[in-house]
C-alpha cells in the first residue's frame, strides 16, 4: 500500500476546498410580509447547507437488532441575521409569523400555500460561480429570536436567528 503523502493530498484537493464563508442564500417572503429579497439575502450572516436524515426502523430477531430505512426526516433550517437599522429584515419575518398566527387574537392563515415560501442557499466557488444549490420547499418561520441590548455591548452590531421548518429539500451540482 503506498504511503500518500502531502502533494498527493495537495493533488485531489482541487479548487482548494469547500470554503463556509461563500454561500448565498435567497430568503423568498410571501407577499403579505413585504420583504426584501435582495436586502437579506445580503444581512443573512450564516445557514447551513441542510442535513439529510433516514431514521431507521428497529426490527428485534432472535436476539439480534435488524436495521431497515424508515423515513425521511427535514431538520429546522437556521439563519443568522445582520439587524439594519431599519429593521427591515426582521420587521418582513415578524409580518410573516403575524400571518401565521397573530399577535392579538391567535387567528391567521390556514392554507399552507398562503404562509409557505421557498429558500435557496447556495454554495459558491472562488470565482463566485454557485457549485451546488439547495431548494429547501414549504418553509416557514416557527422562532424569530431575540435581540439582546446592553449597555456594555460596544462595537457591535445587532444580530439575530431565525428557524424555518422545511417540508423537503431538493439539492443539484451546478457546475
Amino acid at each position: 500500500m503506498a504511503i500518500l503523502g502531502v502533494d498527493d493530498f495537495k493533488s485531489k484537493l482541487v479548487g482548494g476546498g469547500a470554503r463556509a464563508n461563500l454561500f448565498k442564500a435567497t430568503i423568498n417572503f410571501p407577499g403579505y410580509a413585504q420583504g426584501d429579497v435582495e436586502l437579506t439575502s445580503f444581512m443573512v450572516k450564516a445557514a447551513q447547507l441542510p442535513a439529510s436524515i433516514i431514521a431507521p426502523i428497529t426490527i428485534p430477531f432472535r436476539g439480534r437488532q435488524l436495521q431497515i430505512a424508515g423515513d425521511r426526516t427535514f431538520e429546522p433550517w437556521s439563519i443568522t441575521v445582520i439587524n439594519d437599522t431599519n429593521f427591515s429584515v426582521r420587521n418582513a419575518f415578524e409580518r410573516w409569523m403575524n400571518g401565521i398566527n397573530q399577535h392579538n387574537n391567535n387567528t391567521g392563515f390556514t392554507n399552507p400555500t398562503d404562509y409557505q415560501a421557498d429558500m435557496i442557499v447556495e454554495q459558491l466557488n472562488k470565482a463566485g460561480d454557485v457549485v451546488k444549490r439547495y431548494d429547501l420547499r414549504g418553509t416557514f418561520p416557527t422562532n424569530v429570536s431575540a435581540i439582546e441590548v446592553s449597555y456594555d455591548s460596544e462595537n457591535q452590531i445587532e444580530e439575530f436567528t431565525v428557524e424555518l421548518q422545511v417540508q423537503y429539500w431538493e439539492s443539484g451540482t451546478t457546475s
